[in-house]
């Protein structure tokens, strides 16, 4: 029989092992960071992160959002620690007062003007009388009216001008043109290119010759996680570098994640192809873009700000750069 004294010599020990367990470092939990994204096909390395978060401690929340300028009440209320979107989304959210900095670029192009192929659309110039949907608050709206005013046409949501604007969703876009509710669109991608090949739609123009060029998306952080959760903040920029450079070194991945998980095979191999024909992948984004989208914006009225943002008060891009130092040019992966 075991006498008393082992008995309590066993619980003696016992009871140490569990003080000396509680003041060990627990095994380190993976960080949680919530992102808000946007179901585009240029948008699918920021999707991606989530799959890969665990190599960097971390599990990304992702949540998916209408149009850019939805997510900036979320970020307002602090649900979203990090978002993708337009960059002119990004400026107008900053604009209203929400603490936010923008650490990166993340997608180039995606933006195409699309006419009914009924209506003999040829140019932007024979856009005139007709009526034009595009969703408010990205780079497809300050794209469309740039080339609008390259040709000297005014325009309009309400009827009296040389064009009358139609502001709908990207999907409800489509199916308007479709109906023939409007005549033409400016619309991002792979909606624009599913309207080529479904017939209902023919390309008018790629609406980069401005100096904007190619729009840069926006990646852009909650300045509570940017100055508070540094180590934090900087595993997920070193996760995103690696997403996208995987997706820029393995396209068959790319295309498989977005055709089959993004968009539940919704989305023809050739759709994917043909819109990422008009977008890419990218790490980068510079001051001297963000001002200038700022300062057409403003040109224009988009976003309807008040107090718009300088670039140089609100771009921290020191983030980007450590983690493209960081990560290797070529991660691996699976085809």
């Amino acid at each position: 029989m075991t006498s008393r004294s082992a008995i309590q010599r066993f619980f003696t020990t016992f009871a140490v092992g569990l003080a000396l367990a509680a003041q060990l470092p627990a095994a380190s939990a993976a960080d949680l960071v919530r992102l808000g994204n946007l179901k585009f096909a240029h948008y699918g390395a920021v999707a991606y992160m989530k799959e890969i978060a665990p190599q960097y401690n971390l599990k990304i929340e992702e949540r998916i959002f209408a149009k850019g300028l939805d997510i900036v009440p979320a970020m307002v209320a602090g649900e979203i620690d990090v978002s993708a979107s337009a960059l002119e989304a990004a400026i107008a959210g900053r604009a209203s007062g929400v603490p936010v900095y923008l650490v990166g670029g993340f997608a180039k192009g995606g933006v195409r003007i699309v006419g009914r192929p009924d209506l003999n659309l040829h140019s932007v110039a024979d856009l005139k009388g007709k009526k034009v949907g595009v969703t408010r608050g990205g780079p497809q709206e300050i794209l469309l009216f740039n080339e609008l005013a390259k040709n000297k046409m005014s325009w309009s949501d309400k009827p009296g001008k040389d064009v009358l604007i139609m502001y709908m969703g990207y999907p409800d876009l489509n199916q308007a043109l479709l109906t023939k509710e409007i005549d033409a669109m400016s619309q991002s991608e792979p909606y624009s290119t599913q309207a080529l090949h479904k017939k209902y739609g023919v390309e008018i123009l790629k609406p980069y010759q401005s100096p904007l060029g190619q729009p840069v998306r926006a990646l852009v952080m909650s300045e509570k996680m940017y100055k508070e959760k540094r180590d934090v903040a900087q595993r997920f920029m070193q996760c995103f570098v690696a997403a996208t450079r995987l997706f820029i070194d393995h396209p068959l991945l790319a295309e498989k994640y977005v055709r089959e998980t993004m968009f539940k095979n919704q989305v023809s191999s050739e759709d994917y192809r043909d819109a990422m024909d008009n977008a890419s992948f990218s790490e980068d984004i510079s001051l001297a873009h963000v001002q200038l989208t700022t300062d057409y914006m403003i040109k224009y009225g988009v976003g309807r700000m008040t107090n718009p943002p300088a670039a140089k008060d609100w771009v921290k891009l020191d983030l980007l750069e450590a983690a493209k130092k960081s990560v290797p040019a070529h991660p691996a992966g699976k085809q």
